[in-house]
């Protein structure tokens, strides 16, 4: 508004003139010069239509919306000091406000503006002045003849202009004689006519006519009048009064019409009940709302003027208000009363809140409630306590009501209201005006109020607001108000929270209200109630509450606070009292940053709670913390296992986690512990007999280590603490010597590759059974496999020791040694060596049977493997037309895309595949995901990603070369391929192209990142399963596989189902790739977690028990694609269902594999072996197909929130 425009001067112009010609009589009549100014200075004073001159509401208006703020502001500020005994009086606080206003930013620069605007204005004017004497010579010839022949019209407000309204002037003596013809005792015609002319008759002349009072009589009478015409010219006459006169005259119209309304209600004609809701649309109503919107946009208009005037006009007003208000039968509970009405039209209570703004007008409305009106205070304290009764009742019954503000609909729009609506309109009302209430001191003096309520009596402060926040959590969904504005909420939680929020910006007001036991508890119930079952940061569904606060970085910015402090605590000195030397400030803090760390290790339990904690840096020291406790824990018997382990689990899923545990000494003491169970045993067993033979293949008390090393041992962990680490193949080992690492695990339990390693454990075949079982569970998962395969050999080793394992007869090849460690060696041996899911491999069994062969599985000590353990791959159905498949199959192929394109065809996917899910196969899936990812990398809507121009050529990656991992992955693709008959004998060095080109393609979108992870230092760790199975897909096409790989690079669902391509990517905050936890962990694996939860509680306890995580097997399984886990047919249809159906789908597949192995998953719980189960186990018997209607169902409760996460993982543009 600083700012004027040509439009504005051009209107200043036309309403500065429009001003004086208005007050001309009075200029030109003056004696000087200086009298006309003085004139003008004092024209408020004298001339009662000063407020109606558009000049004088323009600068009202422009003055409001300029400095309007700062009054406020400052008017809240000096009412909290009054409150507070700083501040009296209300001169004082005029005082103090217009100085403060005076002296703000806001207020020269409106000064400066008006200034330079008006000087323009009047030097135009000055300029034109012949000009507008001759057009006032004009419009005043003009003005007399209209005010002959003019006609007033108006509706039922009180904010119209009267500068344009044409007035009839008549004498006392013509007034009188309007008065009586007013009377109710004349014609109907009469009283009819002398209406019509007191609506041309300025207010003024009537108010001050001495027939006033008798005429302010026969109106309210005349408001009663059956005969509606009556009624609508009385309120536009005192609605024309309302907008023209000053409130000394106004306020004997408002009392007159608030005085008729209460009459109304006491008299026996009005029979309204809430119960029986209220039609809007009945004549006799909606003339009732029109009286009472008349008495409430007064209501809202008259503080702005009242000041001005003597305290007993104001109080006539309040009075008259409270008096309408306060209207009920007491014969009657279900009366229909007033304050309903006015609710009605002010459901926020506007007009309480401005009455009682300025101390002026706050200290007659509070005297009055409390020495004549309470009554009306003990009914909206009632009112809220009745709807709160009510959402206790639905909450008990655990149902979903959201009627208690329902409305009936006669036609498109809403006519009527239902009784439970009314009860609700009421409440708010009563809610905003008793928050309001206790802002002030005095409003805090009425309470307690005494209640006819047997239940409650008496309610004092601290109830009422205990009420108002049990209304936050206890309220049921509502509705919105019909008569409310789309932008404001109306539910008891936000109004309750506004209420609040209000308190808290008032010192006295806070102190007074809020800070007491019973309230507090009240604000903490809902945590304490979540606090009481476990943190609710240890769990997913608790977090996700929990993100938008950033509660992690203010534990953690605290604790950085209280580490600085800690720092400076002196050590203790041997010898001197503890409490001598370290004061007890000094524990405190030291206690206090332990709590601290504690609750950040916390967030650990769940993959995003560990992604927030690592964004803050603490992640090390709460480790560190973490074994520390431990160990005081372990030591007093106070381990808190399932937790803790939960939690090491989720660490070791990371590649930082996995790093902090190794430097906190976890590892070490992990290892230690193993160490000493296994090959020194418990000095207080007595062993009375022999073992049995065969041996259990893991020694009870061995066993929760070796469980804990598989959490431990996951593919990130494995790389970033044995990548590039040589095996230390020492010559000697001492007898004392204890390994300390996982690299001496391998050494000296797995590759015992010398007689040194053999001859320094004492419990040789124990310990090397273990360190075989231990390799069987790492190698299934693939990229473990690949990386020990390449660097330790050990396929080559483990052949090595199967040849030397043979009899020596006199002639010819021995015969192999049938022993536990050959059994289990020729175990590890197929596992390694052989690809394939449930149906197309077969894995020896590791146990001898009784009888004359024992065992039945030829071993080797050389490549190939036997073909016994390969499965014969079943014949693929003859292929036959399918309806639904042709629509799909045409409209892929269809180059005009339809409206919802992308919709039919996911619909005609899923019938296809659910009725003939055999179809979705070789050449057919590949040219359907094909088409499909085309289509969709060609819509702007549809990437997720931007990518650069790349074009594949053998000359671009001719001096690139594979490492020695993706090498062996390469030939165990090709192995698998050619076994299911979809590869050629070339294929190895098409999919070496494919490989060295992805890796190009993915290196444009990379970023330069400097970590101490090894993740982080070279290209993307592991093999890439999923372009080898497209690759697969494709038939071992190349460039077709390439080509697909660019186009669903730019899709969402690549982030999740590709997992190389987001490796240190331009995509991700630089934070996520710093982190190099994969948003498959944080973002997929923290909703298996939270979905399993709500979807299979009892599969998610199972977890938790065995300190093992969903999250981990699932990276696991969507790392690899589900290789050796599912059939072929099966991982076809898992990544074309994500590709169709969307990424929230990798998540639905999850947990329907994990509802297909419930009853397993329960069983190996209580057998203790969960996490084997589930690492060494194939998925037998499961089908996608089968589950893909469950996955539609968690589609429609889950997808908005999982979706939006999932797209959450990219840089935002800004």
């Amino acid at each position: 508004m600083s700012h004027f425009t040509s439009e504005d001067e051009a209107l200043l112009q036309s309403m500065l003139r429009q001003l004086l010609q208005s007050v001309k009589e009075k200029i030109t009549g003056a004696p000087s010069v200086e009298c006309a100014e003085e004139i003008l200075l004092h024209l408020e004073e004298t001339d009662e239509n000063f407020h109606n001159y558009d000049f004088v509401k323009y600068l009202r208006q422009y003055i409001n919306n300029t400095v309007g703020s700062v009054i406020e502001e400052e008017t809240e500020k000096c009412t909290s000091a009054q409150n507070q005994g700083e501040v009296s009086g209300y001169d004082t606080l005029v005082q103090h406000v217009t100085k403060k206003t005076r002296e703000s930013k806001e207020y020269r620069e409106m000064m400066h503006a008006l200034k330079n605007v008006m000087m323009v204005v009047v030097e135009s004017l000055i300029n034109k002045f012949e000009e507008d004497r001759m057009h006032n010579k004009e419009l005043d010839s003009k003005t007399k003849n209209g005010r002959q022949s003019g006609c007033y019209t108006d509706n039922c407000s009180d904010s119209d202009s009267s500068l344009n309204q044409s007035y009839t002037f008549m004498s006392q003596e013509q007034l009188q004689l309007l008065v009586e013809r007013l009377d109710p005792i004349q014609p109907k015609e009469v009283r009819q006519e002398a209406l019509q002319t007191l609506c041309f008759v300025p207010p003024s002349d009537i108010l001050n006519s001495e027939g006033w009072p008798t005429l302010r009589k026969h109106l309210t009478m005349s408001l009663a009048d059956p005969d509606a015409t009556f009624g609508e010219k009385i309120l536009k006459f005192y609605a024309k009064t309302f907008s023209s006169s000053p409130f000394n005259m106004t306020r004997d119209v408002y009392t007159s019409l608030a005085r008729h309304l209460e009459l109304y209600f006491l008299s026996g004609e009005y029979s309204l009940c809430v119960s029986a809701g209220l039609d809007v649309s009945n004549t006799d109503v909606n003339r009732l709302l029109k009286k009472v919107r008349l008495l409430n946009e007064y209501q809202k208009e008259a503080p702005s003027s009242w000041i001005r005037h003597p305290e007993k006009y104001m109080e006539e007003v309040v009075e008259s208000t409270l008096s309408l208000l306060s209207v009920k039968h007491e014969a009657n509970p279900d009366f229909l009363s007033p304050v309903y009405f006015l609710a009605l039209l002010d459901i926020k209570a506007v007009w309480f809140k401005r009455w009682t703004h300025a101390y002026y007008s706050r200290a007659v409305v509070l005297r009055l409630l409390e020495k004549r009106y309470k009554s009306l205070i003990n009914a909206a304290v009632q009112q809220c306590l009745d709807y709160f009764e009510f959402c206790k009742a639905v909450v008990n019954k655990k149902s979903r009501v959201n009627d208690f503000f329902q409305q009936h609909c006669s036609d498109k729009q809403n006519f009527s209201y239902t009784g439970s609506g009314l009860q609700y309109i009421y409440f708010v009302h009563s809610l905003c005006l008793l928050g309001r209430l206790l802002i002030y001191k005095q409003g805090r003096n009425l309470f307690p109020v005494q209640l006819k309520n047997k239940k409650v009596g008496s309610v004092s402060i601290t109830d009422l607001l205990v009420l108002f926040t049990q209304l936050i959590y206890y309220s049921p969904s509502y509705p919105k108000a019909p008569v409310t504005a789309h932008t404001d909420n109306y539910s008891p939680a936000s109004l309750v929270m506004e209420i609040l929020q209000v308190f808290c910006d008032q010192t006295g007001c806070t102190a007074e209200c809020l800070y007491t036991d019973a309230v507090i508890d009240a604000l903490l119930h809902p945590v304490q109630s979540l606090l009481s079952g476990t943190e609710m940061y240890r769990t997913c569904e608790g977090l996700q509450m929990l993100i938008p606060y950033g509660l992690h970085e203010s534990i953690a910015e605290a604790w950085k606070k209280t580490s600085l402090l800690s720092e400076r605590v002196p050590t203790p000195v041997t010898g001197v009292e503890s409490t001598s030397s370290i004061s007890l400030e000094s524990k405190n803090t030291l206690l206090w940053e332990d709590t601290l760390l504690d609750a950040l290790l916390n967030f650990s339990a769940t993959p995003k709670g560990l992604f927030l904690l690592h964004s803050t840096g603490a992640l090390n020291d709460c480790v560190n913390f973490m074994f520390s406790s431990l160990s005081k824990k372990l030591q007093t018997d106070e381990y808190e296992e399932f937790g803790n382990r939960v939690i090491v689990t989720q660490m070791a899923t990371t590649p930082p986690g996995a790093v902090a545990l190794q430097s906190s000494g976890f590892i070490k003491a992990l290892v230690t512990e193993l160490w000493a169970l296994l090959e020194c045993g418990k000095d207080d067993v007595r062993i009375t007999q022999p073992k049995s033979t065969p041996v259990d293949p893991i020694d009870r008390s061995c066993q929760k280590s070796f469980l804990s090393l598989i959490n431990l041992l996951t593919y990130p962990a494995v790389f970033e603490l044995l990548s590039k680490q040589d095996i230390p193949n020492k010559q000697m080992y001492s007898l004392r010597e204890v390994p300390t690492d996982v690299i001496d695990i391998i050494d000296r339990l797995i590759i015992l590759n010398s007689e040194a390693k053999i001859h320094s454990l004492f419990n040789y075949e124990q310990s090397h059974i273990f360190g075989l079982r231990l390799l069987n569970v790492l190698c299934c998962e693939l990229n473990t496999l690949l990386l020990l395969e390449t660097q330790y050999k050990v396929s080559q080793v483990l052949l090595t020791a199967q040849e030397e394992n043979v009899t020596e007869p006199s002639e010819g090849p021995g015969d192999f040694i049938i022993d536990a460690l050959s059994v289990e060696r020729n175990h590890v041996l197929v596992r390694i060596n052989l690809i394939g899911g449930p149906q197309e491999r077969i894995l020896p069994l590791r146990v001898l049977d009784k009888g004359s062969d024992p065992y039945i599985w030829p071993m080797f000590s050389s490549f190939p493997l036997p073909k016994c353990y390969l499965a014969e791959i079943p014949r693929e159905a003859e292929f036959r037309q399918d309806k639904e498949f042709d629509k799909l199959l045409s409209l892929l192929k269809s180059p005009e895309k339809q409206t919802g394109w992308t919709e039919i065809c996911r619909k005609l996917f899923c019938k296809v595949m659910k009725a003939r899910p055999e179809i979705i196969r070789g050449t057919i899936l590949a040219e359907l995901i094909e088409k499909f990812v085309s289509q969709l990398s060609e819509s702007q809507s549809d990437c997720y990603f931007s990518t650069g121009n790349y074009k594949a050529t053998d000359v671009d990656v001719k001096n690139e070369s594979l490492s020695s991992v993706q090498q062996l992955g390469v030939e165990m693709t090709v192995r698998y391929g050619k076994y299911l008959n979809l590869l050629e004998e070339h294929a190895e060095n098409d999919l070496c192209f494919v490989l060295m080109n992805c890796e190009k393609f993915l290196k444009q979108q990379q970023r330069t990142v400097v970590s101490s992870l090894r993740c982080l230092q070279e290209r993307s760790p592991g093999y890439d399963w999923f372009a080898s199975s497209i690759f697969l897909i494709m038939s071992g096409d190349g460039e077709k596989t390439l080509t697909f790989l660019q186009d669903f690079s730019r899709l969402l669902v690549s982030a999740f189902l590709w997992l190389p391509r987001l490796h240190i990517s331009v995509h991700l905050p630089i934070t996520t790739v710093e982190s190099g936890i994969h948003p498959v962990y944080f973002c997929s694996g923290h909703y298996i977690e939270m979905l399993l939860k709500a979807e299979l509680p009892l599969v998610s306890s199972a977890f938790h028990m065995s300190g093992f995580t969903p999250s981990q097997i699932c990276l696991q399984w969507i790392t690899q694609c589900f290789w050796n886990y599912m059939d072929w047919s099966e991982i076809c249809h898992y990544i074309a269902i994500c590709i169709f159906l969307g990424p929230d789908y990798q998540i639905y597949m999850c947990i329907s594999v994990f509802k297909h192995l419930q009853q397993d998953i329960l069983k190996h719980t209580e057998a203790r072996d969960l996490q084997v189960f589930l690492k060494e186990e194939a998925l037998c018997g499961f089908r996608v197909s089968d589950y893909l209607e469950y996955m539609e169902s968690l589609e429609t409760s889950y997808r908005p929130m999982l979706l939006k996460d999932m797209k959450n993982i990219r840089v935002q543009n800004t």
